[in-house]
């Protein structure tokens, strides 16, 4: 499993590389570059999903998505 995923602000292209949680699903992301508070996409259970390099641990496994 690969835990390490770059997210990406939608607002400010800012990209950051971060260890995702493997217990809980992380709906809400704070942006080091410009400081917004980046949420999941509709559909999405975490900003990982919505704005990483990498898929969540859940869906890496094949499980629904922090379901």
């Amino acid at each position: 499993m690969i835990l390490r995923s770059t997210i990406t602000c939608p607002q400010c292209g800012h990209a950051e590389t971060e260890t995702m949680a493997t217990d809980a699903c992380q709906y809400f992301y704070d942006c080091r570059g410009c400081g917004a508070v980046i949420k999941a996409k509709p559909g999405d259970c975490c900003a990982f999903r919505s704005y990483g390099t990498v898929a969540c641990p859940p869906v890496q496994t094949g499980n629904a998505c922090c379901g």
